[in-house]
């Protein structure tokens, strides 16, 4: 397990890589189908077709990130060796997973972040 100082500067280091990614994939869509906003250190995933909202948060008492979405809770941990939160059960690390996540929600297999 991380320190907590060490969790709170990767979290909001990979948080931040995340949002700009999802931004960067709304600004690429001629009709954007989620929007990206952070509140409070939280970041939202917000459907266009109010269907559903993804929820991020760093979660520092486990030093985790937690990701709410399609009727599931996913505990990212950091892995020291890749240096990303990844989901244990698949290997995904948070790009991955929210990638894969979004294609599920918005049926869209083309949607990438990068």
């Amino acid at each position: 397990m991380i320190d907590e100082a060490t969790f709170r500067r990767e979290s909001d280091r990979a948080l931040e890589q995340l949002k700009q990614s999802l931004i960067r994939a709304e600004d690429a869509m001629d009709d954007p189908l989620f929007e990206t906003e952070e509140k409070n250190g939280v970041l939202n995933v917000l459907f266009e077709d109010g269907s559903a909202k993804f929820v991020f948060t760093p979660n520092t008492p486990v030093a985790q990130i937690w990701i709410s979405a399609i009727s599931t809770s996913y505990k990212l941990e950091w892995d020291s060796g890749d240096s990303v939160f990844v989901l244990p059960k698949t290997g995904e690390n948070l790009l991955a997973l929210t990638e894969r996540l979004l294609r599920e929600q918005t049926n869209d297999p083309g949607l990438t972040l990068a």
